[in-house]
């Protein structure tokens, strides 16, 4: 008998960063490819999915000093655009029903995002591709994240990394870092834990949302967590 799933609706969150690869190009399409089948096994248990996409393989708006920082993050935005359309293009190689919504009006390319649509779509089983951010400078992705997990009544938020979860220090310059399993918000805050944005960690801990931090190259991670085993590091308000 097939475990039933913990979570029903999840939103998840990958870098742009994340999807440069191993190659030289700003989007290696094998890691595409890779991210849509481990959707696709969540997807065989009935979950709902969204992604929220950055667009750091191409600009980060606070690393562009050359530009205004209101321009450079309107970069950054339609940035996560081109991701966002690679991706869905990727999807439906993979015959996964997919949108993509964009906080930035684009006619012709992507439709606008719509908080009741996004749901209606969510329930009929389609996978959302969110872009463009929130729409608004000075703000990340991850807050984009936070956003659409609240707006849409979200069981989960997933921020998909390089490395197995939070940890006390950078794991790639720290052997001696300490990788958490399970942090309160209250606690990351007292450590000074870099688990995302200032303005995003708030959101999620306002609204007593869940976050789980994983390491998206472990080949089944993302299945592992819906099935609600011990991946990664879950930040949540409880005490444990």
């Amino acid at each position: 008998m097939n475990k039933q799933p913990k979570y029903q609706r999840i939103i998840l969150k990958f870098s742009g960063e994340a999807l440069i690869g191993a190659g030289d190009s700003d989007i290696d399409f094998a890691v595409l490819h890779y991210i849509a089948n481990e959707v696709k096994t969540v997807l065989n248990h009935g979950v709902q999915v969204g992604i929220v996409i950055g667009g750091g393989n191409f600009f980060r708006g606070a690393a562009l000093a050359d530009v205004n920082r209101i321009v450079g993050d309107q970069m950054g935005m339609f940035a996560t655009l081109i991701n966002a359309l690679a991706l869905r293009d990727v999807f439906e190689q993979e015959n996964i029903t997919v949108r993509v919504l964009s906080a930035l009006t684009v006619h012709g390319v992507v439709e606008t995002y719509d908080h009741n649509l996004a749901l209606k779509y969510l329930e009929k089983g389609e996978v959302l591709i969110f872009g463009g951010g929130t729409g608004n400078p000075l703000v990340t992705t991850d807050t984009a994240l936070s956003l659409r997990g609240i707006e849409l009544n979200a069981d989960l938020l997933l921020k998909a990394t390089n490395v197995d979860g939070v940890y006390s220090a950078n794991p790639n310059q720290n052997t001696n870092a300490k990788l958490y399993t399970h942090l309160t918000y209250t606690e990351a805050l007292e450590k000074q834990l870099k688990v995302m944005d200032m303005g995003a960690f708030s959101l999620c801990r306002d609204h007593d949302m869940f976050l789980r931090v994983y390491n998206m190259q472990k080949a089944g991670a993302l299945l592992r967590i819906v099935l609600g085993e011990d991946e990664g590091t879950l930040v949540e308000n409880g005490k444990f």
